[in-house]
């Protein structure tokens, strides 16, 4: 995972994966989203917003998936997916059962990555 952005409110990273998957992170360790400031909420919520609108003009996916667990880590953060009808995992999770194995032909990462950052305030 590679830190691409960070203010003083969250960072965001890359998760690598054959799909586009990024994940929106609290610089301060909150364990829940309600322990959250209102800005670290807004800063979430701002970031989380343009790389969804991003990732669906960009690629064109069958479908957006935004999720936020923490149960293994115990941090607040939100996973945003681009998911394609012919990933390995769809339409399960990507952390669910292998339906296939695939070869996704996608527009290119880093310049998704730049839109991502000049929407955010690089």
């Amino acid at each position: 995972m590679s830190k691409i952005y960070s203010n003083s409110l969250i960072f965001i990273e890359v998760h690598e994966s054959e799909i586009p998957w990024l994940k929106i992170f609290t610089c301060k360790p909150h364990k829940e989203f309600s322990y959250c400031s209102t800005d670290e909420k807004n800063a979430i919520w701002n970031a989380l917003d343009s790389i969804e609108k991003i990732m669906l003009e960009y690629y064109q996916p069958e479908k957006i998936n935004i999720a936020s667990f923490g149960n293994m880590l115990p941090h607040v953060h939100w996973h945003i997916m681009a998911r394609f009808q012919n990933d390995s995992y769809f339409p399960e999770p990507m952390w669910g059962p292998k339906q296939r194995e695939a070869s996704l032909k996608l527009p290119d990462f880093k310049l998704f990555i730049e839109k991502v950052l000049e929407a955010i305030g690089n």
